[in-house]
């Protein structure tokens, strides 16, 4: 079983920048990727950003060039870094683990950003 607990959201004014964190416990050996979601409102969950073992990575065209994931080396902990926040950035972020096709979610966390 693998445990997901996220941190980091809150209200911000556009402009600014936030930083989640993700930590992953349990049977994490074998994951495939790490990676964030979104859902805002009355839209479907959309993915942000995505980090696979070897470290290759992928962002939507919508955060391209103003966020940055990364991962520790024990690789239970992806960040997402989020530069010159827009009032289209709110929504609830889910960290999310592809562990052998077995797909994992956190419990979600609040990103409101102000105009």
């Amino acid at each position: 079983q693998v445990q997901l607990v996220e941190s980091g959201g809150g209200l911000v004014q556009a402009g600014g920048s936030l930083r989640l964190s993700c930590a992953a416990s349990g049977s994490i050996l074998m994951t495939k990727s790490m990676g964030w979601y979104r859902q805002a409102p009355g839209n479907q969950r959309e993915l942000v950003a995505r980090i696979g073992r070897s470290g290759d990575t992928y962002y939507a065209d919508s955060v391209k060039g103003r966020s940055t994931i990364s991962r520790n080396s024990a690789g239970n902990t992806v960040s997402l870094q989020i530069n010159s926040l827009k009032p289209e950035d709110t929504a609830v972020y889910y960290c999310n683990l592809n562990k052998m096709g077995t797909v994992y979610w956190g419990q979600g966390t609040q990103v409101t950003v102000s105009s």
